[in-house]
């Protein structure tokens, strides 16, 4: 990484520059406007987003959880920004003991949905999602809608690796369309096509957590492909 020019970027205050680069390197400068994960990647594949996505800092109005409420068939819980182990800790053991569902946000463009995988299962907190999804368009269209299930014992409930984003599509074509239209290979780790609504995207490898991410990464390495 020192050959290719990492400790010669301006602002690196580690290591000792190279005096014969054999890369290109450089700072970049963010262009989009907005603090999100789905915004950044866009940005990364080279979308750039004039106007930020909405954020809810005093939580979702209401007639977005009326809504909700009425194709889900549950009540809702929280609405505010809140950190995600404090959320389950705070309104985890009325969830279990009423059926709503934990709703909250964060700094992010984000809409997020907590439930006890016992009392909610899987499927259908993953269909709440897609019902979020759905009514999030428009001016109200958060980056994600974000399955957030919980497992465990009040006062010791845990969050499990269930976890499932409902991404907005992208408004335009990213470098992930241009590859795959020009017969190229697209394939993902993680939750990457997650956060990209799938869009561009031909094989999908799931894991579980980092470490996982980074064994698969090491296996597709050793597969014949052409692309990213």
């Amino acid at each position: 990484m020192k050959r290719l020019g990492l400790f010669n970027i301006d602002g690196v205050e580690v290591g000792e520059k190279e005096n014969h680069v054999a890369g290109a390197y450089g700072r970049m400068r963010e262009r989009s406007r907005g603090k999100d994960t789905t915004v950044g990647h866009w940005e990364i594949a080279g979308l750039v987003s004039e106007k930020p996505l909405p954020t809810y800092p005093d939580g979702f109005p209401q007639e977005i959880l009326d809504a909700f409420s009425a194709q889900t068939g549950r009540k809702v819980l929280c609405n505010k920004p809140y950190s995600g182990t404090e959320v389950i800790k705070d309104y985890g053991k009325k969830q279990v003991e009423t059926g709503a569902l934990i709703v909250y946000t964060s700094a992010d463009s984000v809409f997020q949905i907590a439930a006890h995988e016992d009392v909610v299962p899987l499927e259908d907190l993953y269909h709440y999602c897609k019902i979020a999804r759905k009514i999030l368009t428009g001016e109200y269209g958060v980056g994600r809608v974000i399955a957030r299930p919980f497992t465990g014992e009040y006062p010791n409930y845990v969050r499990t690796a269930n976890r499932h984003d409902f991404s907005l599509v992208s408004p335009a074509d990213t470098m992930l369309d241009v590859l795959e239209k020009n017969g190229f290979d697209t394939i993902s780790i993680g939750k990457i096509y997650d956060i990209f609504a799938g869009k561009g995207i031909q094989k999908s490898v799931p894991t579980k957590e980092n470490k996982d991410g980074v064994g698969r990464w090491f296996e597709l390495q050793k597969e014949d492909f052409n692309g990213i």
